[in-house]
């Protein structure tokens, strides 16, 4: 498979929202394909209240990227290791996670609760700097106006360089452009890492995009190996 080529990918359905198997992020002029997608959801009273959905897309460059150190790994292998998931939050290939609203959020609700688990996760990492409380600052304030129906959605590009582009969507659409960029690194790598790291809030989607990724590396040793021969 040529580096460049968007890899053939399913959608993915998470609750009611289906995630199409690829999408353009908005101020991009690249095709990232669905690297995985799954639902966010808290157990409150002995039921688990589901509250978003999560996708997220990943650029074509990744599988190369990928393909030396873990070609030879299992699905189950990929979805355990901290080191693999780190390599997709810091890889230098452009990501987008979308999270659609199943219940209602308001946008402070939404953004208060990612600025803590970012913050949380810098302090357990001994990275918090001034520059970090800054860009946290400013993601608090993009949020502070807006209010998510179901259905609505946020989206949250990582370009290669580590800035952040936020748009949002009242239906399942992609903006061409974003509301806002914050140029911090490790802000958009720790909403990622939010998501699916170590203890991340979807462990379905980390889940998915170890299956994913598992077989679309599986596909392309395939591939080499059917043209040595």
């Amino acid at each position: 498979m040529p580096a460049t080529a968007t890899p053939t990918v399913s959608k993915v359905q998470v609750d009611s929202v289906v995630f199409p198997p690829t999408a353009k992020p908005p101020c991009s002029d690249k095709t990232l394909f669905l690297g995985g997608a799954g639902v966010r959801g808290i157990e409150i009273q002995g039921n688990f209240v589901k509250f978003t959905a999560i996708a997220v897309y990943v650029e074509a460059t990744a599988i190369p990227a990928l393909a030396a150190k873990w070609t030879a790994k299992t699905a189950a292998e990929l979805a355990q290791s901290d080191d693999f998931i780190r390599e997709i939050v810091a890889g230098p290939f452009e990501k987008m996670t979308q999270v659609t609203m199943i219940l209602p959020l308001t946008g402070q609700q939404y953004s208060e609760k990612v600025a803590e688990n970012c913050s949380a996760y810098w302090k357990a990492v001994g990275r918090y700097t001034d520059a970090e409380s800054k860009a946290i600052e400013k993601f608090l304030q993009v949020f502070k106006d807006e209010s998510f129906t179901p259905g609505a959605s946020i989206l949250f590009t990582q370009s290669p360089a580590g800035s952040l582009t936020i748009a949002f969507s009242k239906d399942g659409s992609i903006p061409e452009q974003g509301k806002a960029v914050i140029e911090n690194k490790l802000l958009a790598e720790a909403i990622l890492e939010s998501i699916i790291g170590k203890n991340g809030v979807s462990p379905t989607a980390r889940q998915s995009l170890a299956a994913r990724v598992s077989e679309l590396l599986n596909q392309t040793e395939a591939k080499c190996i059917k043209k040595e021969e």
